[in-house]
């Protein structure tokens, strides 16, 4: 049983939720190591609780193609994956309305006494992007900067009028 300082109980999760924190286990468990510098920045996203395991996408504000890693790292990785519709691993080339967007799930992290809830992108190059959390009505639209860290919160602050 979680106390109140620590992740949400997966077993609590949705399905698919829960498979997405399963693919990387010992995500939340320190501190994320940001390789930043010259054009490339990386965004940390600040999320509600009720979001943890939830993928959030990324692409370019332009919208023309998925950001490849700005470094180029050989760890990078395409996965399949499984909707509740089937239980066999398929493209999303049946009927969404995107390209299949790189993501991040959504993880508490500890911090001092309590757990923040992220979504941490550590390798984009600098430029604008669009970040896609479920269940919003519009993409997040963010500016990334060259060894910088672009800090911000969904949902965003209304905007005075």
């Amino acid at each position: 049983m979680p106390d109140e300082t620590s992740a949400l109980d997966p077993e609590r999760l949705d399905p698919q939720r829960a498979a997405n924190l399963a693919e990387n286990p010992y995500a939340g468990q320190g501190s994320v190591m940001l390789d930043i510098g010259d054009d490339v920045g990386a965004i940390v996203l600040h999320l509600p609780a009720s979001l943890e395991g939830a993928e959030v996408e990324i692409e370019p504000g332009d919208g023309t193609a998925a950001p490849a890693p700005a470094h180029g790292h050989p760890d990078a990785h395409d996965h399949p994956h499984t909707h509740d519709h089937d239980d066999e691993p398929h493209t999303h080339d049946h009927g969404h309305d995107h390209p299949h967007r790189p993501h991040v799930a959504v993880v508490g992290r500890p911090v001092g006494e309590r757990v923040d809830y992220s979504a941490v992108f550590p390798d984009l190059t600098e430029g604008a992007y669009a970040l896609f959390v479920p269940g919003a009505a519009a993409p997040l639209r963010l500016e990334v900067r060259g060894g910088e860290v672009t800090d911000a919160t969904w949902p965003p602050d209304p905007q005075p009028v």
